[in-house]
């Protein structure tokens, strides 16, 4: 990787801030932290054939895939806000769209 400490610390973070939160000091860093984590402390040294170097080139390319799947993500979240509700809420909700109520259900009154 390049020499430049700046650089590289800015595109360790970027890489860091498009991977999922973790709650601090709850959790050991996931694997894949772990070894970002290494690869860009371990820079300094030659690569070896059990741990190939990442190049900054291939690590900027890696937080834009990154950047891109976060947006990806919350624009399908955004668009299809019925991906994670059950088929009878979401009948529900779509009878309420075009102004009716579903009639209530025997067993289901308490709901």
């Amino acid at each position: 990787m390049a020499t430049n400490p700046t650089k590289l610390r800015a595109l360790y973070r970027s890489l860091l801030r498009e991977l999922p939160p973790r709650p601090i000091l709850a959790s050991p860093r996931s694997p894949i932290h772990e070894l970002l984590h290494k690869n860009f402390l371990n820079q300094q040294q030659p690569p070896t054939a059990s741990r190939p170097e990442l190049t900054v080139a291939q690590a900027e390319q890696f937080a834009h895939y990154l950047r891109a799947q976060r947006q990806y993500t919350t624009l399908l979240e955004r668009y299809n806000p019925g991906m994670g509700m059950d088929e009878e809420e979401r009948v529900r909700l779509s009878a309420r769209r075009v102004g009716m109520n579903l009639p209530v259900e025997f067993g289901t009154e308490g709901k």
